[in-house]
């Protein structure tokens, strides 16, 4: 599991915050840097400002290593953001933060954002999903190992998790949806098979997806697939 780098600075963690009413799910709006040193882009959903009282799900993305800087359009790029730049509407505060130049994801990290989400916005805490591509879904899988009580579902997409296979008993309740290209060269699609392999030996319900002929870009069709959508955001903490 990746070790965590900013762990001692962690409790100072502050955050800036965007009025909800400013924001809208076509666009980012919104950008928080926390003492972790993430940026962030936030998207609220439609509706959010005016439903004083409802929580929404809340959806973590975690980007690849080629996204990583302080030039939040970088993020644009691939997945959630790119699709919310597109026009496409989630009904779930959807939030993006981007990993500075040379440092990898920090589960710590991760977890600290999510509870600042938690604690600024109204997030239906049983519906707090987690997906990343890459070094996103290894950032993933730490995160979900780190923090097996989080998160109502994960969906690490041509990512891996080092020796976490033998931690698999950590994640046996958690619903998880795996997604490789069978032809990666840049993360073997190995790592993938081995994680669902440690899961499925403790008996996990976790689903594995294969693609014929795809090298590294495992996560266009994933996450342009709305069967992948309907089954994470049906998921839900008892």
């Amino acid at each position: 599991m990746i070790r965590p780098l900013f762990a001692a600075i962690l409790a100072l963690a502050m955050t800036l915050s965007l009025p909800a009413a400013e924001l809208t799910p076509q666009s980012f709006e919104g950008e928080v840097t926390l003492k972790v040193g993430y940026k962030y882009l936030l998207s609220l959903p439609e509706g959010y400002a005016a439903a004083a009282d409802k929580k929404w799900p809340l959806l973590v993305f975690l980007h690849g290593a080629g996204e990583r800087g302080d030039n939040l359009e970088l993020l644009k790029k691939h997945g959630p953001p790119k699709l919310i730049a597109a026009g496409k509407k989630f009904e779930a505060i959807v939030v993006c933060p981007q990993v500075p130049t040379g440092n990898v994801w920090n589960e710590q990290g991760v977890k600290a954002l999510t509870d600042e989400i938690i604690r600024t916005h109204r997030v239906d805490t049983s519906r707090l999903y987690l997906t990343g591509i890459s070094m996103g879904g290894f950032g993933t899988w730490d995160t979900a190992l780190a923090y097996p009580d989080t998160y109502a579902a994960i969906a690490p997409i041509c990512g891996g998790a080092g020796i976490g296979f033998l931690l698999a008993d950590r994640l046996k309740t958690q619903p998880c949806w795996i997604f490789h290209g069978d032809q990666d060269k840049a993360v073997p699609v190995e790592y993938s098979l081995q994680m669902h392999k440690a899961l499925q030996k403790v008996g996990s319900p976790a689903k594995l997806t294969l693609y014929p002929g795809v090298a590294h870009d495992s996560w266009t069709q994933t996450y342009d697939n709305e069967e992948f959508w309907t089954w994470l955001f049906a998921q839900k903490k008892p």
